[in-house]
């Protein structure tokens, strides 16, 4: 079997993608490759791979001997990400900055999810020759649509009429996520029921943490904040709504807009280049809450569009499969193992 050790603190903080990507990596390697790999975790002892998620300073640590073999690191955010997501004094944000180019430089691998941070990488003379893309990806068997019947079941579980057009966001509450432009199109549409989902997961440090904390607590009517949901309750969620939105500004590669594929809910983002080739392709995109707000009333009024994106997104969740993924980590893992 080979060794593969796993680094992660990714499920001490509630309510981050991060978490979601290890879980997801993990279920897969145990579900299709149990007599292939051996997998412990956090274990320090000698081992063939090993892979960061986090880049906890203990772990840092344990780059710098020879029994950790081929060290792979994986990109879950670069500087910019982290300063547009934490609220740090000055001195703070150039010192976890640096030490994340300086964790990132200590691995033999990088695994990004979307390419276009290669370049990115590239311009902290990190080569691309050393960075492989592998997307993101979630479980059909926790992310999946519902029947009809069931869709109308859980809208009167939480209160939704049957009739009720629904927008669903997810996410922490921070200023990079867009909320502001959430809460904003909620206001311009009282008659539509706004969902988000999701927490201030980082607390007081949070970017936009005030302004934000006041915001949700005098929503309009139609938006409920739910706070942070458990992972198993979010495919309820994506399954009563209409439309999944991603407002964000900055992002890798969002779980949630994959869990929203998986349920087959159709998809808008806000249009970002980081999203050419990896979402753009199934999912509406607007610049703005003006753009959001005309693209909503496009595909609120035509029942034959909102088939077209939910065709579209179950398109994404086929081409970003668990299945085909697993053939991607499998031949990753034996490549690397081999450069040991």
């Amino acid at each position: 079997m080979l060794d593969i050790h796993m680094f992660s603190a990714a499920d001490k903080v509630a309510g981050q993608g991060v978490g979601a990507v290890y879980v997801e990596l993990l279920g897969l390697l145990k579900k299709y490759f149990p007599t292939e790999f051996h997998v412990a975790i956090n274990d320090y002892s000698p081992s063939v791979i090993s892979h960061y998620h986090t880049i906890n300073p203990t772990f840092f640590a344990s780059t710098f001997t020879k029994r950790r073999g081929r060290k792979i690191g994986y990109v879950h955010f670069l500087p910019n990400t982290l300063d547009q997501s934490l609220s740090l004094p000055g001195v703070a944000r150039w010192g976890l900055d640096k030490y994340v180019i300086q964790f990132y430089k200590r691995m033999d691998t990088l695994v990004v999810v979307n390419p276009n941070f290669i370049p990115q990488l590239e311009a902290y003379d990190i080569p691309a020759s050393k960075v492989t893309y592998i997307p993101n990806f979630v479980s059909r068997e926790t992310f999946y649509p519902e029947t009809p019947e069931n869709k109308l079941e859980l809208r009167q579980k939480y209160g939704i009429k049957p009739n009720d057009f629904v927008v669903f966001g997810a996410g922490q509450v921070q200023d990079r996520k867009g909320v502001d432009d959430f809460i904003e199109l909620a206001k311009r549409n009282p008659d539509v029921r706004f969902i988000w989902a999701g927490g201030f997961s980082f607390g007081m440090i949070t970017n936009g943490y005030d302004h934000l904390k006041a915001a949700v607590a005098n929503a309009p009517a139609n938006l409920t904040f739910t706070g942070i949901v458990p992972r198993e309750e979010m495919v309820d969620y994506y399954n009563i709504a209409d439309l999944f939105l991603l407002p964000s500004f900055e992002e890798l590669f969002p779980m949630a807009v994959l869990e929203a594929f998986s349920t087959e809910t159709p998809v808008m983002v806000r249009q970002l280049s980081l999203y050419d080739g990896i979402i753009a392709p199934y999912a509406l995109m607007a610049p703005d809450v003006a753009g959001m707000n005309a693209q909503l009333h496009r595909l609120r009024g035509d029942a034959g569009l909102q088939a077209h994106y939910a065709a579209l997104s179950a398109k994404a969740a086929a081409t970003y499969s668990e299945a085909r993924l697993a053939r991607v980590w499998r031949r990753f893992y034996y490549e690397q193992a081999a450069l040991r």
